[in-house]
């Protein structure tokens, strides 16, 4: 089912993991893709290995903590497509530390990409949806916005901010057409979380009713259905997808 025929989208960290998968769903129901990163495939590296979508996907470098490097990149997009639709603001690091350990880098690096870059890219792309009257803007959380975690303050925090700024910002945006929500994942299958040891694994499993990790296709489902029309009538809500660990 074509759901997205026609429509033009723009998704942070677009070029691996989480990110990745939401750019593939997104081709795969017939939207063009500009994945944003601010590492892109090398020339000649296969990027998108489904063939049948590969040239749905356009790899752009850039950098979410700047006003001048995504205002460049969007002046490029609606050059090229002259509007853009939805935008996912996914991109988000981690630098994991215990608060007296710490530091203001850790801090300021992490609070910059996950909560800053959301607020520039919205703040850019939102003035082409509004000349429009159209557009879907789907934020990237998680569940230790909601519960917190140990080791976390950075991390935890910027995925709360999120959560205030995606309510914030469907009440400004709702006149004009514009739908704000926001995804929460839980423990998901990524290169980030590939990381961890296999104590923290299942110290984790511990905790998920449905005893399993969740896979990047399960996250990009949800976002998805929050930029469908099935979803236009919802707006600055939290969708938890967490196989139960936490049920708000």
């Amino acid at each position: 089912m074509q759901r997205f025929e026609n429509k033009i989208v723009v998704v942070t960290g677009g070029c691996r993991g989480i990110g990745k998968a939401i750019a593939e769903r997104f081709a795969y129901e017939g939207a063009f893709v500009y994945a944003l990163d601010y590492r892109i495939p090398a020339e000649g590296e296969v990027f998108i290995e489904d063939t049948s979508i590969a040239n749905k996907i356009v790899p752009m470098q850039a950098d979410v903590t700047s006003f001048e490097s995504i205002q460049k990149v969007v002046d490029e997009i609606l050059a090229k497509s002259a509007k853009i639709d939805i935008l996912v603001n996914n991109a988000g690091i981690t630098r994991d530390n215990l608060l007296m350990r710490m530091n203001e880098e850790e801090w300021d690096a992490v609070l910059d990409t996950n909560l800053k870059g959301a607020f520039i890219c919205t703040k850019v792309i939102s003035r082409a949806m509004m000349s429009q009257r159209y557009g879907r803007i789907i934020n990237i959380g998680s569940v230790v916005g909601t519960m917190g975690n140990a080791g976390q303050a950075n991390y935890s925090a910027s995925k709360a901010g999120m959560i205030g700024f995606t309510k914030s910002i469907a009440r400004e945006l709702a006149s004009k057409n514009i739908l704000v929500n926001l995804v929460a994942p839980g423990y998901v299958r990524t290169p980030m979380t590939d990381k961890l040891t296999e104590e923290q694994r299942n110290a984790f499993l511990v905790n998920i009713p449905l005893k399993r990790v969740a896979e990047p296709h399960d996250i990009a489902a949800a976002v998805a259905f929050l930029a469908s029309d099935d979803a236009s009538y919802i707006t600055g809500q939290v969708l938890h997808v967490n196989g139960g660990m936490l049920m708000d």
